[in-house]
């Protein structure tokens, strides 16, 4: 009877230390895979991490990229700005001496006139046209001061508008010689008259261009 009454005592004790033994190796167990879950996560977070900085620094690249070409988008900008003021300027300069020509035109002091002839119904210049317009080119070189008017005519045969026309493209004809040997155009007045009606000059001696050389006196 006793001795059952020892076991009956001890049982429960044994239990206890085994369930206390079981529960520490569940807790350990549980420990041991949260470690390892957490371990995971942070693995993971260590990658998003890395991936984000390698993001974030391709990002950067492209920035300073963009930020280069734009630099250099200005640079050109600048570039274009500073070549079209120099243009405005120079138009300008072409401007106003043009407009100090035209409003001098009846001050200039004639120094000499030329005749340049044409054939019927033509606008191209002759040989001797052109040597005649030689001259004047000489001339103007030799005095910068000197300016031209260029008046052209018709005879009176054809139709009135036509003759228009034609004293304007002999006029042309003239001005463009003029401008291939070098002559500004800023010197250069052109006027297309048209038909002269006057019965006591030949019809041959009509279709012309009068070039007149003038005193520049601005």
């Amino acid at each position: 009877m006793g001795h059952m009454t020892r076991i009956a005592v001890l049982l429960p004790a044994v239990l206890v230390v085994v369930s206390g033994c079981a529960t520490r190796d569940w807790v350990r167990d549980l420990m041991g895979k949260k470690e390892v879950e957490i371990g995971g996560r942070m693995d993971g977070l260590g990658n998003q991490i890395k991936t984000t900085e390698a993001n974030l620094g391709e990002t950067t690249k492209l920035a300073r990229s963009a930020g280069e070409r734009a630099d250099g988008a200005l640079s050109k900008a600048d570039g274009a700005l500073s070549k079209a003021d120099g243009a405005m300027e120079k138009a300008g300069g072409v401007d106003s001496r043009l407009t100090r020509i035209w409003s001098n035109r009846y001050n200039h002091k004639t120094v000499d006139i030329v005749e340049v002839y044409f054939g019927f119904d033509q606008a191209e210049l002759s040989d001797g046209a052109q040597t005649a317009l030689l001259g004047v080119v000489k001339e103007l070189e030799d005095s910068p001061s000197l300016v031209v008017k260029l008046d052209g005519f018709t005879d009176s045969k054809g139709a009135r508008n036509y003759n228009y026309a034609l004293a304007q493209r002999r006029v042309e004809a003239v001005r463009r010689f003029l401008a291939d040997k070098g002559v500004q155009l800023s010197r250069v007045q052109a006027i297309g008259m048209g038909p002269l009606d006057d019965r006591g000059t030949p019809d041959e001696k009509k279709r012309r261009v009068t070039v007149t050389l003038m005193v520049d006196q601005d």
